[in-house]
């Protein structure tokens, strides 16, 4: 079996190691965590003195090598002592030269060792277990790697540094001593303590769910930033499609002839509007009476793509009548935006043919125009209401457990109105049950392994 893709589970005593960089780049650095970091490395690391002794977390420059002979001749490595490290374990960092036979050879020679390759996001995981991240900035780390503009990395920033984590945590302890005025109430029904009044706690519970509201608000801002926004180029045959593809991204990407039905399958780039990330789908066009089967299996999936797709741009030749190349009302869950290309033509025409209500031109061999369409996407995406501040826009999973949260604390809010003591606490322990899922303070190992089975190996 390949020591590289060893399936076999870790165990947390376990010292893991992986390439933390991508396998080709001019330096290769291999992360080593675990107990047994210092000596594993040590066992083929050259230095004028050894990892183990201070100055800590400060690089030092010698060989990599065995009993058969120097497989690199200058690695800088680096031994940074638990806690204080990324995973919360001893961590050695060896920086070789690239190239992927030459890192693969390192990281073997580790394994051989002693060590284990690391699972996916299990460096990360480490992290977490060892309270050194919460589960928001564990997930943070994945989409710091996978940001698409400038706003998706401010959001991973900002939740890397904590700050929707402080904020759940905050609202989860402010439950907690909730449910322990509840449960006292419970304990020592007999006693005569100075309990607040009924209404009182109910306001308390009432400006909690409010904030978590707000919090779960702001999901479909953080679908946009994190998952980017899905357009539909679609329209009749030669309207120019894959011109307007080519404009948007500055560069001809999509074929673009004078023949109807040049695209044949759909085409997708990505490309950043306003800070958008845009997932820019160029579709076969669609028309009734193409003989041709290839061209009629793209229009199938020009047909799907709609099915996806958050925002339609529908493309029609504005020197054309409309009527016959008018939007088919074709079912899908978007927001369809009507665009008139070949602007440019248009204007030179005597009397150019009216375009229906709202439409919009453009020309996608001048440009003209396509400010207005990004105006236009632009409002579209966030038709929706925002929580304002982005940095602390939800995920899905975050959305999902608010969305069990606020329920939950609504029955509470009305049993407390209710002075139903017994069942109110039932209903707010459910609550907290799925807002601690969101930091990782009531996770479960089957919660874990998904979220971390999404990072790359060495993360």
């Amino acid at each position: 079996m390949d020591p590289l893709h060893d399936p076999e589970p870790a165990a947390d005593a376990d010292t893991i190691a992986a390439l933390a960089t991508a396998v080709g780049g001019p330096i290769a650095i291999i992360r080593l965590s675990g107990p047994g970091a210092v000596a594993t490395a040590a066992a083929l690391w050259r230095g004028q003195k050894p990892l183990d002794q201070p100055p800590y977390r400060t690089l030092h420059l010698g060989q990599v090598a065995t009993a058969e002979g120097t497989l690199d001749n200058q690695v800088l490595a680096v031994f940074m002592p638990g806690p204080h490290s990324y995973t919360g374990d001893d961590v050695v960092e060896l920086h070789c030269h690239g190239g992927a036979l030459a890192a693969r050879r390192v990281l073997l020679e580790l394994l051989q060792c002693g060590c284990r390759h690391a699972a996916p996001g299990e460096f990360t995981q480490r992290a977490f277990l060892n309270g050194r991240l919460d589960l928001t900035q564990a997930e943070a780390v994945a989409d710091l790697i996978a940001a698409q503009s400038t706003a998706a990395l401010h959001l991973a920033n900002r939740q890397l540094a904590g700050v929707l984590g402080r904020q759940v945590n905050g609202l989860y302890d402010a439950l907690a001593t909730d449910l322990a005025d509840l449960e006292s109430r419970l304990d020592f029904p007999e006693e005569d303590l100075d309990w607040e009044a009924a209404p009182a706690v109910r306001e308390r519970l009432e400006q909690t769910r409010a904030s978590l509201e707000q919090l779960w608000a702001s999901r479909h801002q953080g679908e946009v930033l994190r998952d980017g926004v899905r357009l539909v180029l679609a329209g009749p045959p030669n309207v120019g499609k894959s011109s307007l593809l080519n404009a948007i991204l500055g560069r001809d990407r999509a074929i673009v002839t004078e023949l109807p039905g040049t695209t044949r399958d759909t085409l997708e780039e990505w490309a950043h509007v306003r800070d958008l990330p845009l997932q820019l789908i160029d579709t076969a066009g669609l028309r009734d009476d193409s003989p041709d089967p290839i061209e009629q299996c793209g229009m199938a999936r020009s047909r799907e793509s709609l099915q996806t797709a958050h925002v339609v741009v529908w493309v029609f030749d504005a020197t054309l009548p409309y009527a016959p190349q008018a939007w088919p009302e074709l079912p899908t869950p978007a927001a369809v935006l009507l665009v008139g290309n070949k602007r440019d033509l248009a204007d030179r025409l005597p009397a150019p043919p009216p375009p229906p209500a709202g439409a919009l031109l453009v020309s996608a061999l001048t440009g003209a125009g396509l400010e207005l369409l990004f105006d236009a996407v632009e409002r579209l995406v966030w038709t929706r209401p925002q929580a304002g501040d982005s940095a602390v826009a939800v995920s899905a999973r975050h959305a999902a457990l608010l969305a069990a949260t606020l329920p939950a604390l609504q029955d509470a809010s009305e049993r407390v109105g209710t002075q139903d003591w017994e069942l109110a606490a039932v209903a707010l322990r459910a609550a907290l049950a799925d807002l601690g899922r969101i930091t990782g303070r009531t996770a479960d190992p089957d919660l874990l392994h998904t979220i971390f089975a999404r990072f790359c190996i060495g993360k």
